[in-house]
């Protein structure tokens, strides 16, 4: 075994990790130590050699190595019980077992104590490059994954790196342990409602409910009864008392969620439990005194909306104590390959399938793009991708096979409409691209579309029937 160059010109080959990546080799002949330990040293690797199972034991827990080649038989303690005791201390170091003569009842049980390869003697350099590189990348995406866990649990699912991002969690940081209301804007699917949630885990009352009431999905005649409770008989289909949000959610936060939704009358009777801290259920007389921070959120310009008079201005201030503005994806497309690997991890471990990889093209690609439904929309496309694209990784042509063409169709579709005979079947080729196109973005929820178009579902079900439209054509 002699050290041969790394191809594409780095004298390293380990990648641009390598340098920092240590390898401990444990074996009882001098030779395979001085040859093993040159080639790793000439591909860029630390290296550090010892001769027998109980130093390399402790340069293991000392040193703690990236990798670890182990020799099987040794004097005294055997590279199997070594093996097992490594395992015992450390689970996550890939361990590749070599021997002079391996047998299947040995590669068995060194796989079933949990080595990732082993290898015959003598060793031949390709196959030890190969093993040490697939290795190490098993390694790397393991530590991608922690990196993740940790950012998720650190951010709670707020994930990004760019100034945008930072300035965002760092309000969060300040806002969240005081008492104050906070307004958070946005546009659909950039995450208002992780900020809520956020806010009241940092907060003194992360111990109490979190309770979330989306205003726009309950019909204006229930929100009341919804938000505030009622009594038995109050109204027809009132057969028990029942607690409303404000309730439930005392001593914790309540998160108002697209509150420019609220009626008016709903609007006033929250104003008077920010006020007086008390409330009365709906057919009741009995005041109730709650102890509730209110996080609101909405989607809307809730200035234009206070000068239509659809949004109460006294509530707006009630509310809108600490405002957070949450930025929309173009405007921290830096932000898009974190995110890209978050989404492939965190399916990859709900469907406990192996991660698949975006290539450099992919990511790109992705990046260029404008993301109108913003991460809900990246989420949806990274699923539609790894579940779609026929190969091991991502690639430029998934992507304009998967989502620009589409995009591409859309806007195609959109100049054919100028060919229509006559007003009314431009009319019906409009309303037909336009709700499809807001199906898809928000990956055919039939209430949240109706929600965001200002139009009631059971018209939205009748349109989608009239032009025959389906999930396929998403």
């Amino acid at each position: 075994m002699s050290p041969t160059r790394a191809r594409d010109g780095d004298p390293r080959g380990g990648g641009d990790g390598a340098a920092a990546r240590r390898v401990l080799l444990v074996d009882d002949e001098q030779g395979i130590r001085a040859a093993l330990g040159q080639l790793l040293e000439y591909e860029g690797y630390k290296v550090r050699a010892e001769a027998n199972a109980a130093d390399g034991l402790t340069a293991f827990t000392q040193w703690k190595p990236h990798l670890v080649f182990l020799d099987v038989k040794m004097a005294g303690v055997d590279g199997l019980e070594a093996l097992k005791r490594m395992r015992e201390k450390d689970d996550s170091v890939p361990i590749v077992m070599i021997s002079g003569h391996a047998t299947i009842q040995t590669a068995v049980e060194a796989t079933q104590l949990g080595a990732y390869d082993i290898m015959e003697k003598p060793l031949d350099t390709d196959r030890i490059l190969v093993t040490l590189r697939n290795a190490l990348a098993h390694l790397e995406l393991k530590e991608e994954n922690t990196r993740l866990k940790e950012a998720i649990g650190s951010s709670d699912e707020i994930v990004g790196e760019s100034s945008a991002i930072r300035a965002l969690l760092e309000k969060i940081e300040k806002v969240a342990p005081t008492p104050a209301r906070v307004l958070i804007t946005g546009e659909n699917g950039t995450g208002k409602e992780l900020v809520a949630r956020a806010l009241h885990r940092r907060s003194p009352r992360a111990s109490a409910p979190f309770v979330e009431v989306n205003c726009a999905a309950i019909p204006s005649e229930l929100i009341e009864s919804e938000l505030f409770g009622h009594v038995k008989g109050s109204f027809t289909g009132a057969l028990t008392d029942r607690t409303g949000k404000f309730e439930q959610a005392n001593r914790g936060t309540l998160f108002l969620d697209e509150i420019g939704d609220m009626s008016l009358a709903a609007q006033a009777k929250v104003l008077r439990v920010l006020q007086d801290g008390v409330l009365t259920r709906i057919g009741g007389s009995k005041p109730i005194s709650v102890d509730v921070r209110v996080i609101a959120a909405t989607n809307k310009n809730v200035e234009a909306e206070i000068s239509a008079g659809r949004f109460r201005e006294d509530l707006y201030y009630r509310v809108n104590v600490v405002p957070i503005h949450v930025p929309p994806l173009r405007e921290r497309k830096e932000d898009i390959p974190l995110l890209i690997r978050y989404f492939v991890a965190s399916i990859a471990m709900r469907e406990n399938a192996p991660a698949r990889e975006f290539t450099e093209d992919a990511v790109a690609a992705l990046k260029a793009l404008d993301w109108p439904g913003n991460v809900r929309e990246l989420r949806n496309t990274v699923e539609r991708l790894l579940i779609l694209a026929p190969g091991p990784a991502i690639t430029r042509a998934d992507v304009d096979r998967l989502v620009t063409s589409r995009a591409a169709a859309e806007e195609k579709g959109g100049s054919s409409l100028l060919q229509a005979d006559t007003f009314e079947s431009f009319k019906d080729a409009a309303e037909r691209a336009y709700l499809l196109s807001k199906l898809r973005q928000f990956d055919w929820n039939v209430s949240e579309t109706a929600r965001v178009i200002d139009m009631p579902r059971s018209n939205l079900y009748k349109k989608i029937e009239r032009y025959g439209l389906s999930r396929e054509e998403g």
